[in-house]
């Protein structure tokens, strides 16, 4: 299986993350995922995959969180799928998937788990040093 991001190249996580895989020496399929968002059926096989719920993905700094009311406990996991569906801007990054598994890299060094052969450290854009296995 070719591992796959579904990536945002304006945010400094997802753009850590890609280079960590590129480090690694994976050559992943980069989805950016703003211009080709998932199905909402693949959403919720990437939801499953991770273990997470729709709100553990959402993005919920976005301005349009605020605006849609998604802090509102009483949503339903289909509402909050429905909103991510609608505005693809909610859904969390980066996503990665590899033989491995799957995981919302956040921070980018989670990255390291999904990868066959992770290089043993990373500089990330700001510096700071992470390290596989620390």
């Amino acid at each position: 299986m070719t591992s796959l991001i579904f990536h945002n190249p304006k945010c400094g996580t997802s753009r850590n993350t890609l280079a960590i895989m590129k480090a690694s020496g994976e050559n992943p399929e980069v989805i950016e995922y703003l211009k080709t968002p998932p199905s909402r059926d693949y959403l919720v096989e990437l939801l499953a995959k991770m273990q997470i719920s729709p709100r553990d993905m959402l993005r919920s700094k976005e301005p349009i969180n605020d605006e849609l009311g998604l802090d509102n406990p009483e949503l339903s996991d289909d509402q909050i799928i429905d909103a991510m569906m609608a505005h693809p801007i909610l859904i969390n990054r980066p996503i990665v998937v590899t033989n491995k598994g799957a995981a919302l890299c956040r921070p980018s060094e989670r990255v390291f788990e999904l990868l066959e052969n992770p290089v043993s450290s990373f500089t990330k854009e700001d510096g700071e040093v992470v390290y596989h296995g620390k």
